[in-house]
């Protein structure tokens, strides 16, 4: 059987081969309805399928949408990306992931990589984004989106929740408990002072903390965002003698940790030890006791971030284009606070 061509299509459709790739391409001229429907009969009858590395040679542009992230074994990013994709399929694109591991290096290499591929576009969920990176991104006159973080080093349309508004209310539903003061895990060394959701929660729960009258000298620990290292600081922490009566986590997957040595530890939760995080992935509902935490619309801000990366006016000099589109946050309130 000879292989059906476009050409075929637009005999069947009583159109032009413009057209039909117009309609194929959802662009970049309108198509009257009915001629649209018309052509997509014609390629539904004749079984059609577009040449996707021809169309990309031709475009110098792909269907495929590249994504970083720091590690998508933690739950956080993993819902992140699932959500991106399910966003990116609905715009009949798909999406390549790759993991930084919170190193510059790597995150340059999938940079390299993936705008090598000619991607439609990049969403960025780094972690402090480095020059080099960033001199990548200006090189390839790259479309990007950041995503859940603010490097400083790049200038491009963010997609954030309210990080620090969220950290606030967490902190304020632990201190209303009446606990004498809200410990708080923060992140490392590492972690940036601008533009990281862990630095905006840790300034969240500090400025509630002044609102209360309490102090935060002493009371704000370093630790690694993952469980299993949240857990050997919970450790550490619980079983020493200034044990917090409440602790408010950057993440959840470090609350996720504190749970687990508060259990090993024999410190009931929330009778003996309240705790908070912030993220609220699926686990969080499953822990014992549940978590309380705070969510972000992640759906949404999948959607936003991939309708931006994909619209053209962020490729023209000038764009008027909104530069941060914010999210609100909001507070889950379940167990492990002391609520019933």
């Amino acid at each position: 059987m000879a292989k059906v061509t476009r050409d075929d299509v637009a005999r069947l459709a009583g159109t032009s081969t413009a057209v039909v790739s117009y309609v194929i391409n959802n662009g970049p001229r309108p198509v009257a309805p009915a001629t649209r429907e018309r052509v997509l009969a014609a390629i539904k009858e004749l079984g059609y399928r577009p040449d996707r590395v021809a169309q990309a040679m031709a475009s110098r542009r792909t269907d495929l949408i590249g994504m970083i992230v720091p590690d998508s074994r933690q739950p956080f990013f993993a819902e992140m990306a699932h959500a991106v994709e399910q966003a990116a399929s609905e715009r009949g694109k798909m999406v390549l992931v790759g993991n930084s591991d919170y190193v510059g290096d790597r995150e340059v290499h999938y940079l390299r990589a993936f705008l090598g591929m000619r991607v439609s576009g990049l969403i960025l969920v780094s972690h402090g984004l480095n020059d080099l990176a960033a001199t990548e991104i200006e090189a390839w006159d790259a479309r990007v989106v950041l995503l859940h973080e603010r490097p400083e080093a790049i200038d491009d349309v963010a997609v954030v929740t309210d990080d620090l508004g969220g950290a606030q209310l967490a902190t304020r539903h632990l201190l209303e408990h009446g606990y004498e003061y809200v410990a708080c895990l923060g992140g490392t060394a590492e972690t940036p002072s601008v533009g990281d959701p862990v630095s905006d929660h840790v300034e969240g729960w500090r400025r509630a903390m002044q609102e209360a009258g309490r102090s935060t000298e002493g009371r704000l620990f370093e630790a690694p965002y993952n469980r299993y290292d949240a857990y050997k600081v919970a450790l550490e922490l619980l079983a020493g003698p200034h044990r917090p009566p409440a602790i408010f986590c950057s993440t959840d997957d470090q609350a996720i940790g504190v749970l687990r040595a508060a259990r090993e530890l024999r410190i009931e939760v929330p009778g003996e030890l309240a705790v908070a995080g912030f993220d609220d992935v699926k686990e969080a509902g499953l822990t014992d006791p549940p978590l309380t935490t705070v969510a972000s619309d992640r759906p949404a801000m999948a959607r936003a971030a991939v309708d931006l990366v994909l619209d053209d006016s962020l490729r023209v000099a000038g764009s008027r284009r909104e530069r941060l589109k914010l999210f609100p946050s909001r507070l889950v309130v379940r167990q492990s606070c002391g609520c019933a």
